[in-house]
Parts: C-alpha cells; sequence; structure tokens
C-alpha cells in the first residue's frame, strides 16, 4: 500500500488543522492506522492510531486536542488537530500496517508503510 500524507500547513496558535493520509493500492480497511510526528533534533513520537475495527489511542499529552478517524470508502485516515501549540510543529507521518499487535501500536518500528510527511507550523 502506498501513503500520501496531507493537510499541514502553518497555523497560529490555538488554531486547527485536519491531516489526511490516503492511501492506493490495496483496500486501507484492513490495515492499522498511525500517526507520527518528528521535530527538528527530536525523535520520532507517536501521535495516535486507528485500528481496523476503528478503535482508537492516543498519546496522553494529545487526549482531547486530537482525534483520528478513518473512512475506509474514501481509503482515507484522518488527524483532526485542535488548539494547536507551537510545541506541535513537527513533520506528521501516517503509517500502516496490517499484523500489528495492541501493545506495539505506539511504536513507530512496526509500522511496515509509511507516508512521506506534511509539516505543520505552528506560531505563536
Amino acid at each position: 500500500v502506498q501513503l500520501q500524507a496531507s493537510g499541514g500547513g502553518l497555523v497560529q496558535a490555538g488554531g486547527s488543522l485536519r491531516l489526511s493520509c490516503a492511501a492506493s493500492g490495496r483496500p486501507f480497511r484492513s490495515y492499522d492506522v498511525g500517526w507520527f510526528r518528528q521535530a527538528p533534533g527530536k525523535e520520532r513520537e507517536f501521535v495516535a492510531a486507528i485500528r481496523r475495527s476503528g478503535a482508537t489511542y492516543y498519546a496522553d499529552s494529545k487526549k482531547g486536542r486530537f482525534t483520528i478517524s478513518r473512512d475506509n470508502a474514501k481509503n482515507t485516515v484522518y488527524l483532526q488537530m485542535n488548539s494547536l501549540k507551537p510545541e506541535d510543529t513537527a513533520i506528521y507521518y501516517c503509517a500502516a500496517d496490517q499484523t500489528i499487535i495492541l501493545s506495539s501500536i505506539s511504536s513507530a518500528l512496526y509500522y511496515d508503510y509509511w507516508g512521506q510527511g506534511t509539516q505543520v507550523t505552528v506560531s505563536s
């Protein structure tokens, strides 16, 4: 499966963005999908994930501000980001896998397929 992340941009603190992860090549409904981000000089970190069942998982610091969802008919997973802060500035990546286990869902190591990333910049 090929992934294409989009929707990033420049936004003021307190604003919102919706990122999209569009899949091609195979039906997206058979994949668990995660969002990760990487800021300059920092390691890639987990943001949120959604399983094939629709169950969702979030990094603790993102709960309440970020919402992950999927539209299998459109082969797309979304990340709605509200109340953005300057520290949310990063490149955001979507990733997918068919065989990831729940205990590994927040680990980038276990995702086989990655999109190219989309830049999110939050100004203060």
